[in-house]
């Protein structure tokens, strides 16, 4: 069943028959995080770097920033039974986008929150697709663990 990902939203799941799927990554990050032991597996879509910007809205949704949503997926995996040592870390996004005078540079410094806080954790980012302007779609499937993106019609493994 295929369970969609929203913009500020995360989803995690267990059942072999998910395909968890999140849409239009431009400058948003898009993390998956799959622990191939226990098939636990989590899709992420997060908007900003650091919730410290608006505290209020962090407390009402984690999972708009990278800081506070990453740190509640990594949870909610653990909390499930999946392991650190086991979790494959995959990231998309972080386009730029909007920002042809490269002022607030969203993209890139959600990538950098993302890479600081796994490294943070002992995890290492295994495959990426970052950067560039293009607005990627994320899937990631439960019963093999592949996370794919999709760019202007042409899908690839991560």
């Amino acid at each position: 069943m295929i369970k969609t990902v929203d913009i500020s939203d995360m989803k995690i799941s267990e059942d072999e028959k998910d395909i968890l799927v999140t849409y239009s990554l431009g400058s948003c990050v898009g993390i998956t995080l799959y622990d191939p032991v226990t098939k636990i597996g989590s899709l992420i879509h997060c908007m900003l770097p650091l919730s410290r910007v608006d505290r209020e809205k962090a407390k009402k949704n984690p999972f708009m920033f990278v800081d506070t949503g990453l740190s509640q997926q990594l949870q909610e995996m653990y909390n499930r039974g999946a392991r650190k040592k086991n979790i494959i870390a995959k990231v998309a996004g972080g386009a730029k986008l909007l920002d042809k005078k490269n002022l607030f540079r969203i993209g890139e410094r959600n990538y950098t929150v993302v890479r600081k806080l796994l490294w943070k954790n002992d995890i290492l980012i295994k495959a990426q697709d970052v950067g560039e302007s293009k607005s990627r779609t994320v899937r990631l499937y439960m019963d093999t663990g592949i996370t794919t993106v999709r760019y202007r019609g042409e899908e690839v493994e991560l």
